[in-house]
């Protein structure tokens, strides 16, 4: 009960310092279900109050990238004050795992989520995904003339011809897939070749533009990005398309969004409740409709006016719990990206 007392002591002092503004204010000591967030947070921003409309529980969102706050996590422990923790990709969850900071979570609630999409730990769970693409410049190459592996991208026939934008978590947990299926030397090959090949910038919309504006033939991203450009306006997906690598290639890997209960909390049955809400079907529909255009997990909602469904995409089959972040990192600082 530390930290609820801690949040509820601190109340208690605001109260007695300002008790007539307080006084006009009820509530406003009670404490907030505090989630470490690394998913979007323009979509938390959509989900959060949905939430609190539903359940009256509010919420206090603390914002950043997804190895920012796993770390954060691993370096406060037990006493973190965080009740939950979402990611954009699994392998910050893995690494909060294996610190041994998650809530085991009730096997019906997490039960809408398909278990391919959950670790075998029951520790934490898959909410979205988003699906590894090829955006490809149309008047510079023809799908036909893609590679039939994204592995294929390291080899000399394409030098000077792809980009990615390698710092960010969303590539890193592409390495992590590749890491997973094809072992430690051939991945390490693999980043050689396409580091060898390939023009880094710095994020996915930038290299959706480079492609876009024939900067550069073929870029690495999730699907997301290309969709919301061509929904909102395309600007800087006119000139391109997405090809969509098949037959379980590491090229056809999809990335899960992941949440979980923090040991720690004070909070465990609203988190519980925060959890219920993101995975059952009102917080799916929620996510299906929001801006982001990430693949809801939770087969009776799906996305809608994307290029490819969910049912259609073949992706590995990758357990979300082997995804080894440290070792990607690892990998790609010896290789020269990070």
């Amino acid at each position: 009960m530390k930290k609820q007392l801690l949040r509820a002591g601190l109340g208690v002092a605001a109260l007695t310092l300002v008790a007539p503004l307080l006084a006009a204010c009820s509530g406003d000591d009670e404490p907030k279900l505090v989630i470490y967030n690394a998913q979007h947070e323009p979509l938390l921003k959509e989900l959060a109050p949905a939430f609190t409309e539903e359940t009256g529980i509010e919420v206090e969102l603390r914002n950043g990238k997804d190895l920012e706050l796993s770390n954060t996590l691993v370096q406060e422990g037990d006493a973190s004050p965080a009740d939950v923790f979402l990611t954009e990709n699994s392998p910050a969850m893995s690494q909060v795992e294996a610190a041994g900071l998650f809530a085991k979570l009730p096997d019906d609630l997490v039960a809408p989520i398909p278990e391919q999409y959950r670790p075998r730990s029951g520790l934490w769970t898959g909410f979205v995904a988003r699906s590894t693409v090829l955006v490809y410049n149309t008047e510079q190459v023809q799908e036909s003339d893609l590679p039939a592996s994204l592995l294929d991208l390291a080899k000399p026939e394409w030098k000077g011809r792809i980009s990615f934008s390698p710092t960010g978590a969303d590539f890193q947990a592409i390495v992590a897939a590749v890491l997973e299926l094809e072992g430690e030397e051939a991945t390490r090959a693999w980043l050689e070749g396409i580091k060898e090949n390939g023009t880094v910038y710095d994020g996915n919309n930038v290299v959706l533009e480079a492609v876009d504006s024939g900067q550069v033939e073929v870029g690495i991203v999730y699907h997301y990005y290309w969709e919301r450009d061509r929904k909102e306006n395309g600007d800087v997906s006119d000139s391109s398309a997405q090809h969509y690598f098949t037959d379980q290639d590491p090229g056809a890997f999809v990335s899960v969004s992941g949440a979980g209960i923090l040991e720690s909390s004070d909070m465990k049955d609203e988190a519980e409740k925060f959890i219920e809400f993101l995975v059952n079907e009102t917080g799916q529909q929620v996510l299906a409709d929001s801006y982001a255009l990430e693949y809801p997990l939770n087969p009776a909602v799906e996305l809608p006016g994307v290029t490819k469904a969910f049912s259609e995409l073949e992706p590995p089959e990758v357990n979300v719990s082997d995804l080894d972040a440290r070792k990607v990192v690892d990998l790609m600082t010896e290789v020269g990206f990070l």
